[in-house]
């Protein structure tokens, strides 16, 4: 400590040096000294420092007084409150002083003060007792001062601290008003802008008094319109508000949209340009609120977009018929604009500013697209001649926006689920592609580079949109795009953008459409593969390589000579391959351009191919490159014209082999690929020795820690396994280890299995085979048979029955004549009653899955008696295994097990609830041909079972009425509508539940009629009984997550139905007396947790068409609701803060009371461990809806939410919790999404 003030005490006196350098020099040392964590100043030091700092301010020399003024920022942190009280106070008086220099270094202290004050949240009393002394003073500067450019430096020192530390000014908020308003008159428009910043930093965090002061204010002023100029201040006012704090102004719309509006027709540019900057600012921020007035909004944009007074268009058409006659039609065009020039003239802005906030309402309103293209985009479309370079660019990107708004969804909704509402969009937009090529063609010749790209940018949109809608136009716009690559003037960007639109053209149209124009366009394009800018050649060779698939398309038959070409396009392509010392990307593009040269052109390249070849060999041994090269080696082994690669398998095939040891997956997968088209295409050429160099790596691959890698190789061993049986021989060992371990394990699935079953049948019928058909069925079923007789299942997960089971049929099915002897093996099993029950699962469930393809006729009689017999089991899994199986082997003889089927569910109740199981599996597998003959007699079955008591056999029953629906839909669903009215709500329910499993994620036939009649099956939503309003909402929910367009035009009659069900019902809470404890039982519960599941659903699939704040009114009471409902509704809010930010924060307030509450509620101290369970799990997700309403950008800076965190940061246990979700958020790098299907 002692060695400190010596050391500090010590600079001080060389501070007072005469030498400027001496004083620089300890300045510099001091600055060192306070940036140290571990510095501690005693109170005398402090005194001292500070008293020399302000000292210094005042220095003749500027580098010294520049130091002093950077050493007060680490010094606020490390002297007590009432110094920095000394050194703001002196700041401020010298802000007023008459010196200008003193001022200017003044007004730099303050502010680096104010940076490095800590935040309020921190919960320091410091920062709230300086601001209010600065804030003191500076309200005092800014009304008394007659000198603007005090009056400037202290409006831009109080936004800068209403930004940072607005909060902590609370009780100042009304003076701070007071004292800004008056400047919006002020005679200096410098001074006016920078009130309007500090008020747009007020209005975050004032009080709803204070806001409403606020606009009443600016209201009463503009109606006043004492002058023009004011005028234009107060609107510049709102506006800056209104991005600010848009979620606040919404409700004062009403008033302030007619004032604007009436505005927008004096003759004044400028207060026009800012009445639309006011529009746009307000159609952002206030999307609801500025809806009734949208149409008034777009037909004053689209009156002003063309508002051009100074010149005269009309005479564009003539004039330009004149310039195609006359060379030197340029030079006399800009004459006759000079006549008009007009330096005044700002008409432009006022464009400028209307194209602008006619992008911002087409980006935000896409119920109104059909609009848009009859009313907004013609205008565009004549205004993209606008001769003013700015303006055009923003009518250009209004009308990509528009395009963008076009483009279909694309999302996990398929796109067949989306036809309808946007082809009409589609049409519209198609009808107009001429006017839009007319208009842009001769643009792309233009001297400007700006507009140039402007019309590539969008000409590129417009191909991604509407693919192949320019295929008529090409002869129009490749001059254009040819201009652009070979114009010397052009600069690199709009060559690549030139290039880019290329790419998309020669993607999204058909070849045939640009062979008259490859003449003109290959020879720009070789040019700029030769580019030395590496930027332009990468995208060069992508064209390229389109292009080559343009010249010679394979997959038809095509009579362009592609010969004249390749002579342009190879050499310069080799020149790039060859190159080793250019960029990574173009070395990549190199090869793969290379690469599709040789699949589309190889016989034409004769003498030249194996050289090249060559090359790719020298690219495979880099790793840099290898990844690169093996998909380009793929392509090209798959080429159909055969191309010859001998001789670079001998050396390649050893390299591929190694890579598969290797740790990329990306490299595996690839190289597993490139070896299976290799083997298919190339076995005469391929010696055993490689074969097995290749082999001895495949057992590694294979592994249930990546799945897809184990069924890539294990596709590619049954290539080999049909291609070279006495190869695969020779590892079949320990290869089958690994396989066995896959089929036993518990992630065996889908196509993993599939590739696992193929290579059996493979492997069974290669005649070189050392595992024969029965050493391959002891393999599989050996852990099921070693478990003894222990009566319960084995280790095994019951999924590794059903592979097991499946890869049984698969063998037999391979091998018929063995097939009857396992069947009666099975049945034996069965039988046995030493047998332990895991064999008898595992034997049902290999009768069902070759019964379900062969008629299992030898053994008919026994089976039924078996299964009958096996319904009796003690054992749960063995009765559904018997089920299943009787349910797939009727699938394999319908004529034979239906109607026995049929009888047995008439006659046994006992057993219904199985047979129904088994007849689920008949209806879900059977092709619907086979079923027609036996749809009425099921169907009359099902009916009578529809009421049972029972949900577990009605929910299978409804299943099966579901999925029969699906064989006949235009006779069997107006049955079920008619029994919508029948009298018991268990039949209401199960009709109900069965239109659920109609639905289904792929289109399917029953949906055109599903959409004309679901809305009838939705009015259940309103009926009496409780269970049918909640499987309607179980059917409403998986509607509008797999077939959203079933419901998206009916959400206006649905949803107030909905929001119903997700009120309390005090009607159904009940008292239960267990003992001598009362317990409250709500029935309603089911039923609201389905209507929050629904809502979910509905922010995914149908945002557009809910209404934002009447759904956040129903997220709010769910956030009151039960536990249950409230885990529901934070998992809504926080998707709601990345879909609607600016929805969420204008109810801001409201939203946080009640995370609030559960954030900070505790545990009574005798509760069970559940209890607290259960309230963390609450905590942590009520805080990760925190977590994702603070990544709102404003939400920090409204008052309740600024109290909550600063709430979150003073108590350990809320601040530890914020954290670790913090942390984990990080982690992921996707949104947080619930599946809820």
């Amino acid at each position: 400590m002692a060695s400190v003030s010596y050391h500090i005490s010590n600079l001080l006196e060389k501070m007072t040096s005469t030498d400027k350098d001496f004083r620089f020099m300890a300045t510099n040392d001091l600055m060192m000294e306070l940036q140290k964590d571990s510095i501690k100043l005693d109170e005398d030091s402090e005194k001292k420092v500070v008293k020399m700092l302000l000292k210094l301010l005042e220095d003749k020399n500027g580098e010294v007084q520049n130091l002093a003024v950077k050493c007060l920022g680490p010094l606020v942190g490390k002297v007590k409150e009432y110094q920095v009280e000394t050194i703001v106070d002196t700041l401020c008086t010298n802000m007023l002083s008459d010196k200008e220099q003193l001022r200017d270094i003044s007004s730099i202290g303050l502010k680096t003060v104010i940076s490095e004050l800590p935040p309020a949240s921190t919960g320091s009393a410091m920062t709230a007792n300086v601001c209010k002394k600065i804030t003191a003073q500076l309200t005092g500067a800014i009304g008394k001062q007659e000198d603007v450019s005090v009056q400037l430096e202290a409006l831009d020192i109080l936004s800068d601290m209403l930004s940072r530390l607005g909060g902590t000014l609370y009780s100042f908020h009304s003076s701070i008003l007071n004292c800004l308003l008056p400047q919006l008159t002020s005679p200096r428009l410098a001074v006016r802008k920078r009130a309007i910043i500090a008020l747009g930093h007020l209005v975050l965090t004032c009080s709803g008094n204070i806001f409403s002061e606020l606009t009443e204010h600016l209201i009463a002023e503009l109606k006043k319109n004492e002058s023009t100029s004011t005028t234009r201040t107060y609107i510049q006012c709102i506006a800056g508000i209104s991005r600010q704090a848009g979620h606040r102004i919404g409700e004062h719309l009403e008033k302030i949209i007619p004032l604007i509006v009436q505005y927008c027709n004096v003759d004044d540019d400028e207060l026009r340009e800012y009445c639309f900057q006011a529009f746009e600012s307000f159609v952002r921020r206030c999307p609801k609120e500025i809806d009734p007035h949208i149409p008034n909004v777009m037909s004053l944009c689209l009156k002003y977009i063309t508002f051009d007074p100074n010149y005269n268009y009309d005479n564009e058409e003539e004039e330009e018929e004149e310039r195609m006659e006359t060379e030197n039609g340029e030079g006399e065009e800009q004459e006759s604009d000079d006549e008009y020039s007009d330096d005044d003239d700002i008409s432009w802005k006022v464009r400028r500013a209307a194209a602008k906030c006619l992008e911002a309402v087409v980006s935000s309103r896409h119920d109104l697209l059909q609009d848009f293209y009859k009313t907004l985009s013609p205008v565009l479309i004549s205004r993209f001649k606008e001769r003013e370079e700015n303006v055009k660019a923003d009518i250009f990107s209004a009308y990509i926006s528009l395009l963008k708004q076009t483009l279909p969804i694309q999302s996990w909704l398929h796109a067949s689920d989306d036809s309808g509402k946007d082809d009409v969009s589609l049409t519209m937009l198609q009808n107009q592609v001429p006017n839009i090529v007319k208009a842009l063609h001769k643009q792309l010749k233009d001297k400007s580079i700006k507009s140039r790209q402007g019309c590539f940018s969008l000409l590129t949109e417009l191909a991604n949109v509407l693919p192949g809608c320019l295929a008529d136009h090409i002869p129009a716009l490749v001059p254009g795009i040819v201009f652009s690559l070979a114009d010397k003037s052009s600069s690199s960007n709009m060559r690549i953008d030139a290039l880019s639109f290329l790419h998309v053209l020669l993607c999204n149209h058909q070849p045939e459409a640009f062979h008259p124009h490859i003449k003109s366009l290959l020879p720009p394009v070789v040019a700029c593969i030769g580019d030395p800018f590496y930027k332009i050649t990468s995208e060069a060779l992508l064209v390229a390589q389109q292009l080559v698939k343009v010249i010679r398309p394979l997959d038809k038959p095509c009579t362009f000579d592609a010969k004249p070409y390749v002579k342009d396009l190879f050499p310069s392509t080799l020149k790039r391959l060859k190159a080793a010392d250019i960029d990574q990307e173009v070395k990549e593009r190199a090869i793969s351009c290379m690469g599709q040269i040789i699949y589309n052109l190889g016989d034409h390249l004769s003498a030249d191919l194996q050289p090249t070849l060559k090359i790719f060999l020298e690219r495979l041994k880099n790793e840099i490159t290898r990844l690169t090269t093996v998909k380009a080696l793929t392509l090209i082994a798959s080429s159909p014209l055969k191309i010859d690669l001998r001789p670079i398998l001998g050396e390649g095939f050893p390299i591929l082999a190694s890579f598969l040891r290797k740790n990329q997956r990306a490299l595996k997968l690839s190289t597993l690929a490139a070896l299976d088209i290799l083997v298919k295409n190339y076995s005469d050429s391929l010696k055993p020795a490689m074969i097995e160099s290749v082999l001895t790596e495949l057992p590694a691959l294979i592994s249930e820690n990546d799945m897809h890698v184990s069924q890539v190789a294990i596709t590619f061993l049954t290539t080999l396994a049909k291609g070279y049986p006495s190869c695969v021989s020779k590892i079949t060992g320990s290869v089958l280890a690994e396989i066995f371990q896959l089929v036993h394990s518990p992630l065996l699935q889908g196509g993993a299995l599939n590739a696992i079953i193929d290579f059996f049948q493979a492997l069974v019928l290669t005649k070189a085979a050392t595992v024969g058909y029965s050493e391959l069925m002891k393999q599989l079923t050996a852990p099921v048979y070693s478990s003894g007789s222990s009566g319960e299942l084995p280790v095994l997960h019951k999924q590794a029955y059903y592979s097991a089971a499946k890869c049984v049929a698969a063998l037999s099915s391979a091998c018929p004549k063995e097939a009857p002897g396992t069947v009666n093996q099975f049945i034996q099993d069965v039988k046995s009653p030493k047998c332990s029950s895991a064999v008898k699962v595992l034997a049902f469930l290999s009768l069902a899955e070759m019964g379900r393809t062969t008629n299992l006729t030898s053994a008919q009689k026994e089976l039924k008696a078996v299964i009958l017999q096996a319904f009796t089991s003690p054992s749960e899994e063995v009765k559904s295994a018997a089920s299943y199986a009787l349910g797939n082997i009727s699938v394999g003889n319908l004529k034979e097990y239906l109607p026995f089927m049929l009888k047995e569910i008439e006659s046994q109740p006992k057993r219904q609830y199985l047979l129904l199981h088994s007849l689920k599996e008949v209806i879900s597998s059977s092709p619907a041909d086979g079923l027609k003959p036996y749809v009425e007699d099921i169907w009359a079955l099902l009916f009578k079972h529809c009421e049972c008591s029972e949900e577990g056999t009605r929910n299978v029953v409804a299943e099966c009425l579901g999925k029969l629906t699906l064989v006949n839909p235009s006779e069997l669903l107006p049955r079920l509508k008619k029994q919508l009215s029948s009298g018991s709500p268990h039949a209401r329910s199960t009709v109900v539940t069965a239109v659920k499993f109609t639905i289904a994620d792929h289109p399917q036939p029953i949906d055109a009629l599903l959409k004309g009649c679901i809305g009838n099956f939705l009015k259940t939503l309103q009926d009496s009984d409780l269970n049918v309003r909640r499987v309607a909402l179980a059917m409403f929910n998986s509607a509008a997550h797999n077939k959203p367009s079933l419901i998206r035009d009916l959400l206006n009659a649905v949803l107030p139905s909905l929001y119903n069900e997700t009120k309390v019902r005090r009607e159904l809470i009940r008292e239960v007396e267990m003992g001598p404890f009362k317990h409250t039982v709500d029935d309603g519960l089911d039923v609201r947790k389905a209507a929050f599941e629904c809502m979910y659903t509905l922010l995914e699939s149908c945002l557009d068409r809910l209404d934002i704040y009447e759904y956040l009114n129903h997220v709010e009471d769910g956030l009151k609701d039960h536990y249950d409902i409230q885990m529901l509704t934070f998992i809504m809010l926080a998707r709601l803060s990345a879909l609607c930010p600016n929805a969420v924060l204008q109810r801001l307030e409201r939203l946080i009371e009640p995370l609030r509450a559960t954030c900070s509620t505790k545990v009574k101290a005798g509760s069970v461990k559940q209890e607290f369970e259960k309230q963390d799990e609450l905590k942590r997700s009520a805080m990760r809806a925190v977590a994702a309403l603070l990544t709102i950008p404003e939400a920090e800076k409204s008052p309740a939410m600024a109290e909550f965190s600063s709430q979150i940061r003073s108590s350990p246990e809320m601040a530890s919790l914020f954290e670790s979700i913090q942390k984990d958020t990080a982690a992921l790098p996707t949104t947080e999404s619930m599946d809820m299907s």
